[in-house]
């Protein structure tokens, strides 16, 4: 579940927003207001907010969303105590506050405004209240055993780095098996197997690298891994092409029927992945030993 909180002075649209039919929204949280539509609960606020007309951003607003899974199983009594959990982890009982949920969308989330200004006159101290809206939202996740922000992004990671090895192995399949001559025969390849391989072109219109699209997954080629370099791609292409010196290496190359310059940091990296290549088969089979 994630918690998100800021403080906000539009207290009456707020309201009326959280209380959107359209949103099929339902309260799910009510506590010291007796109002019974987004106009009486907004005057209710602004009486206490009378009390303190320093404080501007006299409402507090929060987002709480569990994950999809979560949130379709979370009935609106179970919705209430999560709601309620979270406001006793933030301190804010002896508040005005209200809650709506909204499933208009695939994610259920919940809209809790709270009066910043307590019955006191005084203004609840709002000091990194995006942190603390965090952590007291992951705080109530554990207690009532709902999926955490960190358990959710660890997901997140495995799933990534999941993606990034099939990528890694589809193009080492490709350069095996295909071994590909040119970007667009390459390009064909990878495409052929699901991955869309995107040139970067820069601000000049030259190609500086690309980007792997696969399985909702978008990254940059080195983010793969390095071995999938801009570069290092385009020196195994002019290698199975038969270039194996650098100054053999043009500066442009054929993109999509199109001829592409490079960008010099692309041609110097080409050439240096060249050389390295090079030096490497001479140590592979003795060369000059």
């Amino acid at each position: 579940m994630i918690g998100k909180g800021t403080s906000i002075a539009h207290t009456g649209t707020s309201i009326d927003y959280g209380w959107n039919q359209e949103k099929d929204a339902e309260i799910v949280f009510s506590q010291h207001l007796a109002g019974n539509s987004p106009q009486e609960i907004t005057e209710e606020f602004r009486l206490i907010q009378e009390e303190n007309t320093r404080c501007q951003k006299n409402t507090l607003s929060f987002i709480l969303s569990p994950t999809q899974e979560d949130g379709r199983n979370l009935t609106k009594d179970r919705l209430g105590e999560l709601t309620q959990k979270f406001i006793k982890e933030m301190q804010l009982k002896e508040r005005q506050a209200i809650a709506f949920v909204h499933r208009d969308k695939a994610h259920t989330h919940v809209h809790l405004y709270v009066n910043r200004i307590g019955f006191d006159g005084n203004a609840y101290n709002d000091s990194f209240i995006g942190k603390r809206s965090q952590l007291a939202a992951e705080s109530v996740a554990k207690e009532m055993g709902l999926t955490t922000v960190k358990e959710v992004q660890l997901e997140k990671e495995l799933d990534t780095i999941k993606v990034r090895l099939e990528i890694k192995d589809i193009h080492h399949k490709v350069m095996e098996s295909d071994r590909p001559k040119t970007l667009d025969s390459y390009i064909k390849a990878m495409q052929e197997r699901n991955v869309k391989v995107i040139p970067t072109i820069n601000k000049a219109n030259k190609l500086q690298g690309f980007r792997f699209q696969y399985q909702g997954h978008n990254f940059k080629a080195s983010e793969v891994h390095r071995s999938l370099s801009g570069g290092r791609i385009m020196a195994q292409l002019s290698q199975n092409k038969g270039i194996v010196k650098p100054k053999e290496v043009g500066k442009s190359v054929q993109l999509l029927g199109k001829t592409v310059e490079m960008s010099t940091n692309l041609a110097t990296s080409i050439a240096k992945n060249i050389i390295k290549k090079t030096i490497k088969r001479a140590i592979d089979t003795g060369i000059g030993f």
